[in-house]
């Protein structure tokens, strides 16, 4: 089976989030799904609000679930996750 490279989007609760912390958190819960996170960035939104931006690969046998979704949600200072783009991996 092949890898897939999936693009996260997580929005913080609020200005007060570390996101350091935060992004910590998001990529060992990736980790522990069976994920490799390959790169993690913060992409400014407005007002001094900034998005943790996280790509990973993952088997794509395993998948990627709302459930997985569900349990990123339920991290302290996660407001929302959204799935920006996924792509089968090639090489």
């Amino acid at each position: 089976m092949a890898d897939v490279l999936i693009t996260l989007k997580i929005m913080p609760e609020d200005l007060e989030v570390n996101l350091d912390n935060l992004s910590n958190e998001v990529s060992k819960k990736i980790e522990s799904f069976g994920g490799k996170v390959k790169s993690k960035e913060f992409q400014p939104i407005a007002f001094g609000l900034k998005a943790v931006i996280i790509k990973f690969y993952i088997d794509e046998s395993k998948g990627w679930t709302e459930e997985h979704e569900e349990q990123l949600s339920s991290i302290n200072g996660v407001n929302s996750v959204n799935v920006e783009e996924v792509r089968r991996a090639v090489g």
